[in-house]
C-alpha cells in the first residue's frame, strides 16, 4: 500500500464527509477508496471512522490522525514544490466564488489583472449568492461576507462593509428626511424577498433597537432594489459596496448613518492557506492589496498593505 496516497485518500474522506464524494474528487471508485481506507485502519490497528448509512464521521484516534496528515502531507508537497520549481510560477486554474454583485464589482477587475500577470494561469469565476462548500466544489480561494463560522478554512481579513439605509435625493425633497429609525414606519420602504429576510429593521452597534416596516415594494434581487430606490421609489436597505457607485455620483443618500449595526467584515478564503500552490498564492496577495486599498470596501484605506498576508483559521 501506498502510504501517501492512503493518506491522501483518508483525508480526502475526512473533508467531504463520504467515501463517493472523496472518490469524485480523487477520480477513483467508490470501493477503491473503502478498500484504502479499510487498508490504512489495518495497518494502522485503530478505526478512523465510524460509518452509518447517511454519515461517515470520525473517530477520536481519526480526529488525531487527521492532523497529523494534513501536517505531513502538506510539508511532502511543499518538498515537491520547491524542487520542481512550481512554488515560483503560477500556472493552471484557479477556480474561486464570490457574492454576485461583490464578484461583479470588485472582484471581477482583480481576476483580470491576475490573468494579465499570469500568463500561465486561467480562472473559473462562479458568482453566488450563497456559501458554497469550497472542499466539496473544488473551490480553490472564495471572497466571503459576514461573520465565518468554524470551518477550517484559512481567513485573510481585507475590509468590512456596512447595512445602510438610502433613498434618492428626489424622494428626500418630496418626503423628508427620516431623523430617527422610528420614522421609517411614516415612509416608503423597499424590501426584499430573499429567503431570510425580515420585516423588522435592526439598529445599533448590538441591534437592541428594532423597527418593523412595511414594504409596499418587495425585490428578489439586490440590483432591482438599488433601481427603485434610484428611481426615487422609496427607501432601502443595502450594503454599503452595493450603493457606493450610486452615493458617489449622487444618486443615493445615506440615510441614518449614526444607527448602522456593526460593520460586516469581509475575508478572502481558502482551504490551503500558507501552503497553498502559487497560483492561489499570487491572487490572494493580489486581492488583499486591490480590496484594502479600496475605501469602499476598506475604511481604513489609505495606509499601506501587508506585504505577507496573515492568516487566521476560520
Amino acid at each position: 500500500m501506498d502510504r501517501w496516497q492512503a493518506m491522501r485518500v483518508f483525508v480526502k474522506v475526512a473533508e467531504s464527509g463520504g467515501f463517493a464524494s472523496a472518490a469524485r474528487h480523487l477520480a477513483m471508485s467508490p470501493p477503491a477508496v473503502t478498500r484504502t481506507v479499510a487498508a490504512l485502519e489495518e495497518r494502522i490497528g485503530a478505526r478512523l471512522f465510524v460509518r452509518t448509512t447517511r454519515s461517515v464521521k470520525l473517530t477520536e484516534a481519526g480526529g488525531r490522525y487527521l492532523d497529523d496528515c494534513r501536517r505531513l502531507l502538506a510539508d511532502l508537497e511543499e518538498a515537491e514544490a520547491a524542487a520542481a520549481g512550481s512554488t515560483a510560477t503560477p500556472a493552471g486554474t484557479l477556480t474561486l466564488t464570490a457574492p454576485v454583485q461583490f464578484g461583479r464589482l470588485y472582484v471581477l477587475p482583480v481576476v483580470t489583472d491576475y490573468l494579465a500577470r499570469h500568463a500561465a494561469v486561467s480562472v473559473r469565476a462562479l458568482f453566488l449568492d450563497r456559501v458554497v462548500n469550497m472542499i466539496e466544489e473544488g473551490i480553490d480561494v472564495g471572497v466571503r461576507i459576514g461573520h465565518l463560522a468554524d470551518s477550517g478554512l484559512s481567513a485573510l481579513r481585507v475590509g468590512s462593509v456596512r447595512r445602510v439605509v438610502c433613498a434618492a435625493p428626489d424622494y428626500l425633497e418630496r418626503h423628508g428626511v427620516p431623523a430617527s429609525p422610528q420614522d421609517l414606519r411614516d415612509h416608503a420602504v423597499i424590501g426584499s424577498t430573499s429567503p431570510g429576510a425580515l420585516p423588522e429593521w435592526r439598529f445599533g452597534p448590538a441591534r437592541r433597537m428594532g423597527v418593523t416596516v412595511q414594504s409596499r415594494l418587495a425585490c428578489s434581487t439586490v440590483d432591482a432594489a438599488l433601481a427603485a430606490a434610484i428611481d426615487g421609489w422609496g427607501i432601502a436597505r443595502l450594503l454599503s459596496y452595493q450603493v457606493a457607485p450610486a452615493v458617489a455620483e449622487g444618486r443615493l443618500r445615506i440615510l441614518l448613518a449614526e444607527h448602522e449595526e456593526a460593520p460586516v467584515p469581509i475575508h478572502v478564503v481558502s482551504p490551503e492557506g500558507r501552503r497553498a500552490p502559487a497560483k492561489v498564492r499570487a491572487f490572494v496577495d493580489l486581492a488583499a492589496a486591490r480590496l484594502r486599498a479600496d475605501p469602499r470596501v476598506n475604511p481604513a484605506a489609505g495606509g499601506a498593505a501587508e506585504a505577507t498576508p496573515q492568516y487566521t483559521s476560520a
